[in-house]
């Protein structure tokens, strides 16, 4: 009787079940649809980002350069490798050019006369520069404001009391403090050199208000600063030929060293650090071959474990 149940039973297990045939298909299918929802959402994902990247760099291109506005070439400066130094005999020029020309219309209030000390200036030198300024100190015992010859610890002054009065010396144009005018240019100092020495007529067609001048390094073209540089408009105290393309080139450096005053010593700390880790990597290369050097050569053997003796 058993033998019969079992047979029974077995011969309907044998049997195509439909319900499990039709839930297996519907799995199958659902799997395949599901699959085929994530390919066209991976493809729909990776045209958007494409398109989306595409989009900002067009942006980008469109708002660097117009039509009559051109990219700074690159220039071989003295610092652009990665080990090398600023000039600091062009630092110094460069703070003469500043203080001759620049200093008229642009300030520099992030930067300190002490900052000068070891870097274009001595000590005696960079006090005599302060002292040269009459600095709005006070109150004094009265209650009142009085002007005191600079000190190293102050900034260096600014030539407008405020913006307002700085734009209406300039027919509204508010000239920029220069204090970290490289970096946020793009170009940086190839932008600053260019700016400086790429003024020209303007083409046929463009039309420019009064007191604008027309420069296509700047943005837009029409730029309210007038060419400030020319040959021989300062003296160098170190005897070095005044032209137009070195009192760019020194105000450029100079104007990148305000903005980066730590560069030499940045470059210097990574000297120091790719010489320590080179010691460290070796002494590490060197323990780790003698400490594992005998785990590593090593050769294990698997033995049987040896036959009891026959009685």
């Amino acid at each position: 009787m058993a033998a019969a149940v079992g047979r029974i039973y077995g011969s309907r297990l044998l049997k195509n079940n439909p319900v499990s045939k039709h839930l297996q298909i519907g799995s199958f299918s659902t799997t395949k649809s599901w699959s085929r929802g994530k390919k066209a959402l991976y493809t729909s994902l990776g045209i958007l980002t494409g398109g989306t990247g595409m989009l900002i760099y067009a942006l980008e291109k469109s708002l660097q350069a117009g039509d009559l506005e051109l990219h700074p070439p690159k220039l071989p400066w003295s610092h652009s490798g990665y080990f090398q130094s600023l000039d600091h005999a062009s630092i110094r020029r460069g703070y003469e050019v500043y203080k001759n020309v620049c200093a008229a219309c642009h300030s520099l209030r992030f930067v300190c006369y002490r900052d000068l000390v070891g870097v274009s200036h001595t000590e005696a030198e960079a006090k005599a520069e302060a002292e040269e300024q009459l600095v709005l100190d006070g109150p004094n015992e009265v209650g009142e404001m009085f002007k005191r010859p600079g000190k190293l610890s102050d900034h260096m002054p600014s030539p407008y009391p405020n913006e307002e009065a700085a734009r209406a010396a300039n027919n509204g144009a508010y000239p920029p403090d220069l204090s970290y005018i490289v970096p946020g240019r793009h170009g940086e100092e190839d932008y600053i050199f260019h700016l400086l020495t790429g003024y020209c007529d303007a083409p046929e067609g463009l039309i420019l208000r009064e007191g604008q001048y027309f420069n296509p390094y700047f943005p837009g073209g029409a730029i309210s600063m007038a060419q400030a540089l020319y040959n021989e408009i300062i003296e160098y105290s170190d005897g070095t030929p005044a032209t137009q393309s070195q009192l760019a080139k020194d105000v450029a450096t100079f104007l990148k060293w305000t903005s980066e005053p730590e560069h030499d010593v940045r470059k210097q700390m990574a000297l120091k650090v790719i010489f320590i880790f080179s010691l460290f990597i070796a002494a590490a290369v060197y323990w780790k071959r003698h400490k594992w050097s005998t785990l590593k050569s090593r050769k294990i053997v698997f033995r049987p474990p040896p036959s009891p003796p026959k009685l």
